[in-house]
């Protein structure tokens, strides 16, 4: 097997973590695979894969090899359409917070999919932190402060926070006037993976971030179970007004203590490197940083 087939055929096993699989789906003998990867492996003089009787895993140089293999691959197959003129083709992963997708991104993604018809999006959301590069993600639109990382970071504008509590709980525990009343209050834990423990309310006061770190009943890490739990009267939460406007007037939660401004939330478009973005991965990059500069965020509802 020639090194272009190899590098497919390591991709597939990657992909479906199983040289079975990559086997049945390539039509070739899982002989074939296996042989292959050990000569990448002997030309690397490196190892590529730790191999179960159950699974198939990457090591670090491994998913480092990965990545450059899908690269090289993707680089390969459009390049040969741009002799023909071809427009950039292919499947292209993007991870993104359903809500924020559904709001922002879905209303006006026919735009983009009519000027690039050979481009297939496929949407993926959690509310995880992500390995883009482990997990062939070809970029990600994250919410909130990001940790240090090699990544790309393309800015892409703030949304807006409000703070809210459902009627139940307001009836309950009373309505909070002041920022020195939150000592008779709880809220709902937004628990955060990345800092290990739930995320304190947080207030704008003299230019700063003061947080509040309030007693709670239930902890969650989904945007949706967090709201929920508002809706339930488990506390207060603080969340992005564009995806609470229906709540608020219809009146299942309740703006609070709106007189203290709370911090904007940062959303920025990440991806692995400048210089090894695929035709597909760059015109989409494109189109969404335009995107949120012709419809910025702080301007939504």
């Amino acid at each position: 097997m020639d090194k272009l087939n190899a590098m497919s055929a390591f991709v597939h096993v990657v992909e479906q973590r199983s040289f079975t699989k990559a086997a049945q789906i390539l039509n070739l003998p899982r002989s074939t695979l296996t042989d292959a990867i050990k000569q990448l492996e002997a030309q690397l003089n490196t190892r590529l894969l730790f191999r179960t009787t159950r699974q198939v895993n990457l090591t670090d140089e491994g998913q480092l090899y990965y990545q450059r293999c899908k690269f090289i691959l993707a680089y390969i197959d459009e390049s040969d359409h741009d002799f023909l003129h071809a427009k950039p083709q292919g499947s292209l992963k993007v991870e993104v917070h359903g809500i924020f997708a559904a709001h922002f991104i879905i209303p006006k993604l026919h735009e983009f999919l009519s000027e690039y018809p050979q481009i297939q999006v496929q949407l993926t959301e959690s509310d995880r932190y992500v390995d883009i590069i482990k997990e062939g993600i070809d970029c990600v639109i994250r919410i909130g402060h990001l940790n240090n990382s090699e990544l790309v970071v393309r800015p892409l504008g703030h949304i807006q926070q409000v703070t809210l509590a459902s009627p139940a709980y307001l009836k309950k525990y009373g309505t909070p006037n002041t920022l020195s009343d939150l000592k008779q209050h709880i809220m709902v834990g937004f628990y955060s993976s990345a800092r290990q423990k739930a995320l304190p309310l947080e207030f704008i006061i003299n230019q700063q971030v003061e947080p509040y770190d309030l007693s709670t009943l239930i902890q969650v890490n989904g945007a949706h179970t967090y709201s929920a739990a508002a809706e339930q009267g488990f506390g207060l939460i603080q969340v992005p007004r564009y995806g609470h406007v229906k709540q608020i007037e219809n009146g299942r939660l309740c703006p609070v203590l709106n007189q203290y401004a709370v911090p904007s939330l940062p959303v920025s478009l990440l991806y692995p490197s400048k210089t090894r973005v695929s035709p597909r991965q760059r015109v989409f990059i494109e189109w969404i940083v335009q995107l949120f500069k012709d419809h910025p965020l702080d301007q939504h509802e």
